[in-house]
């Protein structure tokens, strides 16, 4: 025991209240004891009831089957974590034990833990990418994509790296009018990934830019890293232009690569991927021109045919013959209305001599014209039917066939 801890008297029998300890003492003791005893040790068990506080500071207790141990992460060592704690995760913990006086309880204070069977980068990684997948940052329906002629590429990149000397060579020998712009970061260390997720959200700032490039060279795991950051994931998702993610090799997948519109294996494949090559557009503009011309000709051989076809119809050789066929036509129907016309006419003619011949033949004055008469009287106009009709004095009006004379009776004989 270090020379710092006092000594007490230690209790008897016959000296009961003499020999007695306060709380405080016993606590003390211990807790020099526990402290010097445990001034750093690794634990094994599984994490429960975990909560993190609103100081930073994480609480949980390890156990196992048969005990449990409260302990303790302070901030400062909570935020150097790359995965979550949660109840349920068997980890590793280091640090030493501590006794918190004021309960007499002790605790594990963990500077350093890491999960069992898996690394914790491993871990982490599994974490955020469980996460982001069940809020659809990595949906396939949502991937947007690029230009085939860009106007301009930004490349999120270290300006100093092999990546971004190999991506412009490949991005000037494939199309050399491309227009480049480097937007400087970091791509590795702690100030990485805020870097490299503000300059996505500012990228579209820059006039004329239409695609992006983001990524560095092969590295450890712990060099990609920054790759794996969950602002850095959330930048890309709403980044407002459409992203390439080249983190790296092959073997290399990084949570960028999977929230990116499109994955580049490598940072040289990426610049491949976003401009064309000029030698394969020149060939297929050259296809394109040979069949725009033999379309052109074709169509202008058609349609000269087609000319020549409508050139040789009579109605454009000899267009006064239609009209000269019309205008016979007309007199021919001309002739034939007149004719019909005349005949009509005739026609009524004879019929209407007939009815006339009837007509006269039912006149009454065609019997006077056989010597016959009609009397009437002259002040009612009545017909004379009988000699009884009239007297004495009656004025008569005697009607011959052609003229009337009239008359006054001056005597009737009945005989």
């Amino acid at each position: 025991m270090p020379n710092s801890i006092p000594e007490f008297p230690l209790a008897t029998d016959a000296e009961p209240h003499a020999t007695a300890l306060s709380v405080s003492q016993v606590t003390f003791l211990l807790k020099e004891v526990m402290e010097s005893a445990f001034p750093f040790v690794w634990v094994s068990g599984e994490i429960s009831n975990c909560k993190q506080a609103s100081s930073g500071h994480i609480y949980f207790t390890l156990k196992d089957e048969g005990a449990q141990l409260s302990a303790i992460m302070w901030r400062s060592a909570a935020q150097r974590l790359k995965f979550k704690l949660k109840d349920g995760l068997k980890v590793l913990a280091a640090g030493p034990i501590q006794l918190y006086e004021t309960r007499g309880q002790y605790q594990l204070i963990a500077e350093q833990l890491e999960p069992q069977g898996v690394g914790a980068l491993e871990l982490a990684f599994r974490q955020l990418q469980q996460k982001l997948d069940a809020e659809g940052l990595f949906d396939p329906a949502r991937k947007r994509p690029w230009p085939v002629f860009p106007r301009r590429i930004a490349l999120i990149t270290s300006p100093s790296s092999a990546a971004v000397r190999d991506m412009l060579q490949v991005i000037t020998r494939r199309w050399p009018r491309a227009n480049v712009v480097i937007v400087p970061v970091p791509v590795q260390g702690a100030e990485a990934a805020p870097q490299i997720a503000d300059a996505l959200r500012r990228v579209h700032l820059i006039p004329e830019v239409d695609v992006v490039i983001c990524g560095r060279g092969g590295g450890s795991l712990e060099d990609l890293w920054a790759f794996n950051e969950e602002v850095v994931a959330r930048a890309i998702f709403e980044c407002q232009i459409p992203v390439i993610s080249a983190v790296g090799h092959e073997i290399d997948l990084t949570i960028a690569d999977l929230v990116a519109d499109k994955r580049a294996l490598t940072p040289s494949e990426a610049a491949e991927l976003v401009v064309p090559l000029e030698a394969e557009v020149r060939k297929l503009l050259e296809q394109f021109r040979h069949r725009l011309t033999s379309t052109l000709q074709y169509r202008t051989q058609h349609a000269k045919f087609q000319v020549e076809r409508i050139a040789q119809r009579p109605c454009l050789a000899r267009p006064l013959d239609r009209i000269r066929e019309l205008e016979t036509q007309i007199d021919e129907l001309d002739e034939r209305m007149k004719e019909l016309l005349q005949r009509r006419f005739e026609s009524a003619r004879h019929q209407l001599g007939a009815v006339a011949a009837t007509l006269n033949a039912l006149s009454p004055l065609a019997v006077l014209d056989r010597g016959y008469s009609l009397t009437k009287r002259l002040d009612d106009g009545s017909l004379i039917r009988d000699a009884s009709q009239l007297k004495v004095g009656d004025k008569i009006s005697t009607l011959f066939a052609n003229a009337s004379v009239v008359s006054e009776i001056t005597e009737v004989d009945s005989d």
